[in-house]
């Protein structure tokens, strides 16, 4: 990577320039009214100001423009815009104070809520709760009547009622990033809690956390100012707008300034915070950009978050830094190389796997005794209607399920049972052995992070000298050509950009196993087709294996080995590619096939399935296909068949049995070639 990619990767959160975020309107307006308030309060000191606590009363409610007083004085003879210029920084400073401590207590209260689980939420946001019972204003009323008055009390009170707020969305905020993919992604490939913390939360909350604490910030100054208005916030002789606001209202029909100017101030200083705080708020948001210069002020989004680093997730025990080639045989597992291997094993052994969801009728099965083996080299396709179980049966070779889902059976990853792993060790084991790209491509790259900065901290994660360079993962990808592709973000890259670097951060570490989840939807056919190309090297020359989720059989049909049928959880049929397409034995896969169209056949009659899936844990007697099966018999509601060797009529093809390995769950099986 070039040195200027590399400092950008470093970066991170990319900061627009200047120029571009003074073209947001509000912005703009902001700074102007918030520069009439601050730039005097934080040059008081050295101002050329009376005292503003020193009184003359032979010079009382002297008018604007008076000798020595710009704005005239008040009704103790005090100097007006001293008192203004100071009071402004004492509201200025307590409400800065009092911001960061509420946003600091209450980050801390909504993470350790979003992050640590039932308990200690239900426990947390209880307290919350409490708190929020409480009219704000009245709980602030009672810290400082318990107190005493005071400016620092006054703070003090007004972050406290503050922190339930805070608390209350940093909670919400992080719960909704918890589930996004490029977590998910960032767990695959090996970071701890407390980094995803650090690195994808936080980052993710900013603009969030921003937007409240300059919202928040305005209501502080307004607060503090309430406060002293009543009497309990600054004692005399100091004073803050909100203690001269109080003073003046004695006046308002006959000196009305002293009144009239500390509350116009107030107003200026709160509405130019929350205007700035906008313009913030967008410009950490890469998204944002100014449509071009002098086309106007109206911003545009770009299409969301996107594609993968939850590609991302993982790598193995093979590459070196230099292993750009791809024809580079790589060591695997116990004892061989690539395809070679003279290990007999498979790679991946499932044995009875359940996934169950929460339901209000209790746990209900939607993946139901899944058996598979994957052997190094080999190219798997799990293919099934929408909801029959594919992406859980994926997820669930990781043990990342969604959050109430209860995982059972056996999963052996080269003769170690992940089921038994504790999490430190399975997050070891993620990030070396396995990858995964995910079926979302908009959604498991972090939106704030620029390509290269995820790429990098990607290699990162389980040491960048076992991972393939930079330069060298985008080349395998094809990503070679495109142009300071490291610098851009996720919503720049077209949707085809997007997929193949979720599939370049799945194979930074060069895995044993990838599984890849509808890896091809968001590609056009030409890149497609050397995706596939990329894929079937990678099984064939360094041994990888690979599980192929997929609704697109024209795809499994150029790309996979062998396949799996999966129906209402459970996989029905498993037969070589070649000869399931050829002449599938179940009756559902033999829909599946009628109802995909063949390139060349323009005329072919598409078949359609009637009925639909039965829903999880309404799983009829029998067979579970028996309801929709145009060949259905009294005996196919006899209980539910085993999935069993199929011996067919042992005809040969290319050379081999054409029904070798091949194994279906029906008692009634096709015999006619389809």
């Amino acid at each position: 990577m070039s040195r200027d990619a590399s400092r950008v990767a470093a970066e991170g959160i990319a900061t627009p320039a200047l120029p571009v975020w003074l073209r947001h309107p509000g912005a703009v307006a902001g700074l102007g009214l918030l520069a009439l308030v601050l730039l005097p309060a934080l040059a008081a000191p050295v101002l050329p100001l009376a005292d503003p606590a020193q009184t003359a009363p032979a010079q009382r409610m002297l008018p604007a423009l008076s000798a020595g007083h710009l704005l005239g004085t008040d009704q103790l003879g005090r100097d007006l815009l001293s008192r203004l210029v100071w009071g402004a920084r004492a509201s200025i400073g307590v409400g800065v104070l009092a911001t960061v401590i509420a946003a600091l207590v209450g980050t801390v209260i909504g993470l350790a809520g979003a992050w640590l689980g039932r308990w200690a939420d239900a426990l947390l946001m209880r307290g919350v709760d409490v708190l929020m019972a409480f009219p704000y204003l009245l709980l602030a009323l009672a810290i400082v009547a318990a107190l005493g008055p005071g400016l620092g009390n006054a703070m003090l009170a007004i972050a406290v009622a503050n922190v339930p707020f805070f608390a209350r969305a940093v909670r919400g905020a992080a719960l909704e990033i918890r589930h996004q993919d490029y977590i998910a992604a960032a767990r695959l490939a090996g970071h701890g809690e407390l980094a995803i913390l650090a690195r994808e939360v936080l980052p993710n909350l900013a603009p969030t956390l921003l937007l409240l604490m300059t919202t928040t910030l305005g209501w502080m100054v307004l607060e503090t100012a309430g406060l002293s208005f009543l009497g309990l916030g600054a004692q005399p002789p100091a004073a803050d707008l909100g203690s001269m606001l109080g003073a003046g209202r004695e006046f308002l029909t006959t000196y009305p300034r002293v009144a009239v100017l500390p509350g116009l101030v107030i107003v200026v200083l709160v509405v130019g915070i929350n205007l700035v705080g906008d313009g913030l708020r967008d410009l950490l948001d890469p998204r944002w950009v100014p449509r071009r210069p002098g086309a106007g002020l109206v911003a545009t989004r770009a299409a969301g978050p996107v594609a993968t680093r939850a590609a991302a997730p993982v790598a193995t025990r093979a590459a070196t830094p230099a292993a750009a080639p791809v024809a580079t045989p790589v060591a695997h597992g116990r004892g061989g190389t690539g395809a070679a291997c003279a290990d007999d094993l498979p790679l991946l052994r499932v044995r009875g796997l359940e996934v169950r969801l929460p339901a209000p009728s209790g746990p209900v099965a939607a993946v139901d005794g899944v058996d598979l083996d994957l052997r190094r080299g080999e190219r798997v396709a799990l293919v099934g209607e929408s909801g029959c179980g594919k992406t859980l049966t994926a997820l669930s070779l990781l043990r990342l399920l969604p959050a109430g889902a209860v995982q059972r059976g056996s999963v052996r990853l080269d003769g170690t049972e992940l089921m038994a792993l504790a999490a430190r060790d399975l997050q070891a084991l993620r990030g070396r052995r396995l990858a995964y790209v995910p079926q979302e491509p908009l959604t498991a790259l972090d939106p704030l992070f620029r390509v290269g900065f995820q790429i990098d901290e990607t290699r990162r994660a389980h040491g960048a000298d076992t991972a393939l360079a930079t330069p060298a993962l985008l080349r395998l990808v094809g990503l070679s050509g495109v142009a300071d592709l490291p610098r851009r973000f996720p919503h720049e890259l077209s949707g085809g950009q997007r997929q193949r670097v979720a599939l370049a951060l799945a194979l930074a570490h060069g895995p044993d196993l990838l599984i890849a989840d509808e890896a091809t939807t968001a590609l056009d056919v030409t890149v497609q087709r050397e995706i596939l190309a990329l894929l079937r090297r990678l099984c064939a020359e360094q041994g990888r294996a690979l599980l192929f989720v997929s609704h697109d059989l024209a795809v499994v049909s150029t790309l996979c080995d062998r396949v799996l049928v999966m129906y209402a959880g459970r996989i029905v049929e498993d037969a070589p590619a070649a000869a399931l397409l050829r002449r599938p034995a179940h009756p559902y896969t033999a829909a599946l096939l009628g109802a995909t169209p063949a390139l060349g056949r323009p005329h072919k009659a598409l078949s359609v399935l009637p009925g639909a899936p039965p829903m999880p844990g309404t799983q009829p007697s029998g067979c579970r296909f028996a309801p929709r099966c145009p060949r259905v018999q009294p005996v196919c509601h006899a209980g539910e068949p085993d999935l069993v060797p199929y011996a067919g009529r042992g005809e040969a093809y290319q050379g081999q049995d054409w029904d070798e390995g091949r194994r279906v769950r029906c008692r009634l099986p096709l015999e006619d070639e389809a």
